[in-house]
């Protein structure tokens, strides 16, 4: 079911997409710090909202889970094109959500556990732009470009051991 408001949500989340990776690489950082934050509003409301309708479906979760690994991988690229994260990150995010993908169709009807890694790695996707952005928007010195950029490499590291995982998962669970 398309026409729900939960998935109205998410596609207008979908639609910040664009617009706050121009706004970051164009350094209007007050439009990508307020686009942001419609995207974080709208990916914590759209899941209450289908719920609260019983509008929850597959492709609901298909399309908030695509909607928050696309925000996220192309404005990490957004803002490896103003040096404030590696361009690693954004590839790698990208290609942990297509294995997500290629392995929730390989075991259709089995379970796969969702890695507490993996899952704390989306969150910290989001959290890593944020920082970025809404540090720029206030001006604010802290934290430093080195801690933002650090931080990215950290991520690139664990969503490395994150895909891995989910790997070994896959060939458990084939097994």
């Amino acid at each position: 079911m398309w026409n729900t408001w939960a998935n109205l949500l998410t596609l207008l989340r979908f639609g910040c997409i664009g617009p706050c990776a121009w706004a970051i690489v164009s350094a209007n950082w007050v439009t990508a710090a307020l686009l942001f934050s419609l995207a974080v509003i709208t990916d914590l409301v759209d899941g209450p909202v289908a719920r609260r309708f019983q509008h929850e479906s597959s492709l609901g979760g298909l399309l908030d889970h695509t909607t928050d690994a696309a925000f996220v991988s192309v404005n990490l690229a957004a803002l490896a094109c103003v040096g404030l994260t590696n361009a690693l990150l954004p590839l790698l995010v990208a290609a942990a959500f297509i294995q997500y993908l290629l392995d929730s169709q390989a075991l259709a009807g089995a379970s796969l556990n969702t890695s507490w890694l993996g899952k704390n790695n989306g969150i910290a996707y989001f959290v890593l732009v944020g920082i970025a952005v809404i540090r720029n928007a206030f001006e604010l010195h802290w934290p430093s470009d080195d801690w933002i950029i650090f931080g990215g490499w950290l991520l690139v590291a664990s969503t490395l051991i994150s895909m891995l995982d989910r790997l070994l998962a896959l060939l458990r669970a084939r097994h």
